[in-house]
């Protein structure tokens, strides 16, 4: 292979591999210090001085002169015609997207519940649990040459359809460049006020609210290294999705797919950036073999190659395993954004995940597919977090409010247990709260 597409090779045989493995897989996700000072400035200003310091860093930052916050927030009549101008195949394919984006997710749907207890001293204690959307939710969706119309269509859906009551956009629009796709796509997803702001002024304007946008519950959507510091620094005073990390794609193959479509899979996240990853597990070494010459072959045919080149030199591997139930093990411990099974039988494989933000069964489900338009969200915990987190969807839009309504028998069979429990913890009220409705 020549230099251009240089790729490790690693084997699990190897006596260092789980360390080789681990090395492969670190990420610092923490921004410099420059950046968080900045960030942490800005925060700050637009905190106490509103619409103002957002002008003024929009100015700044965006080349855009606007003299009052409403010059940057787009009539929906603008997001209507951009719709409407958009050729038809843009149009339909949209349309499309959105269509499965938004079926997928209705099945997310929870709804209240509760249930009483109808025998015994609990007699007549209803319990349960309520279950409202919030209030009013941010997206911030990056703009200029580096937009993405289907990540309005990820965050804003599951949004609607969980029955938020406003979602407000905000899209950096650099010298007033703006992308139809993406307007068009607000408009499409029901998105309810949209502003032309960017950058960490405007999570901090979704944040803490400004004279003329008000401060939201939540805040999605992806962004640049400012735009993630700010979110991290604002959490708690609002909800945030997640800060995500580089995009990873790990492919599990049996030999038995074209290593043309596997390298293009490998390519897919590659060229997202340079840090983005990579990864193939496989234990037929002659196909790992056609693979890397499918790379060296398809690579010089790729707009981005450069990057890709950079990615998978940097952070991506080749992979040969024992077999594919060690190929399943090594995958648990990686718990990528995106998991291909790319062999025969890939639902004899399906119960040995553990760990994955998405699972992509076949060889004819291109991770790509599920990018835009398969209908589940492409919102995908990254960094191993998908051991403990799990893709966007209508529940993180949505908040459960436990209810607890005891009856006057039931409060005589709790109000000893927690009063016993209070007085060991040293909380006196507690327990007297509970002795006082005891019937003497």
């Amino acid at each position: 292979m020549s230099q251009a597409a240089t790729i490790r090779r690693l084997s699990s045989r190897a006596p260092q591999f789980l360390s080789m493995l681990d090395a492969l897989l670190a990420f610092d996700n923490s921004t410099d210090d420059a950046i968080e000072r900045t960030v942490a400035e800005i925060l700050a200003n637009v905190r106490s001085l509103g619409d103002v310091a957002v002008l003024d860093y929009t100015r700044r930052f965006d080349q855009l002169d606007a003299q009052a916050m409403p010059e940057l927030e787009l009539p929906q009549a603008v997001l209507k015609a951009a719709f409407d101008g958009l050729p038809a195949e843009q149009r339909t394919a949209l349309e499309a997207a959105a269509a499965r984006v938004r079926a997928y997710h209705e099945k997310q749907k929870i709804e209240s519940w509760e249930y009483t207890e109808t025998e015994g001293p609990m007699s007549g204690t209803r319990l349960g649990q309520k279950v409202t959307p919030l209030d009013r939710v941010g997206l911030y969706v990056p703009g200029g040459k580096a937009a993405y119309p289907s990540s309005v269509l990820m965050n804003a859906l599951p949004a609607k359809v969980a029955g938020v009551n406003e979602l407000i956009m905000v899209v950096p629009t650099p010298r007033g460049e703006k992308n139809a796709l993406v307007l068009a796509a607000a408009h499409l997803t029901g998105v309810d006020r949209v502003f032309t702001i960017g950058g960490a002024q405007a999570v901090a304007a979704l944040a803490y609210g400004t004279q003329t946008i008000p401060q939201v519950d939540k805040i999605v959507g992806p962004g640049n290294a400012y735009v993630a510091s700010a979110k991290r620094r604002v959490f708690g005073t609002v909800g945030i999705d997640m800060v995500a990390g580089p995009s990873e794609v790990l492919i599990i193959a049996d030999g038995s797919g074209d290593p043309d479509w596997t390298a293009i899979d490998l390519f897919a996240q590659a060229e997202h950036d340079e840090l983005a990853q990579s990864i193939l597990l496989c234990p037929d070494v002659a196909f790992i073999e056609r693979v890397a010459a499918s790379i060296e072959k398809l690579l010089p045919t790729m707009p981005r190659r450069d990057t890709i080149a950079a990615s998978l030199a940097g952070r991506g591997a080749l992979i040969h395993v024992a077999d594919l139930d060690e190929a399943c093990a090594i995958a648990n411990r990686i718990a990528p954004e995106h998991l291909e099974l790319s062999v025969e039988n890939p639902r004899a494989l399906l119960d040995k995940i553990r760990h994955a933000g998405a699972i992509f069964m076949g060889h004819y489900t291109s991770e790509s597919l599920g990018d835009y338009c398969a209908g589940p969200n492409h919102v995908l915990p990254t960094s191993r977090s998908a051991r403990f987190s799990s893709p966007l969807g209508v529940y993180d839009f949505q908040k459960r409010t436990s209810l607890i309504d005891v009856s006057a028998a039931g409060a005589q069979t709790l109000g000893p247990i927690a009063s016993i429990l209070a007085r060991g913890e040293g909380l006196i009220a507690h327990a007297r709260a509970a002795e006082l409705r005891l019937v003497r």
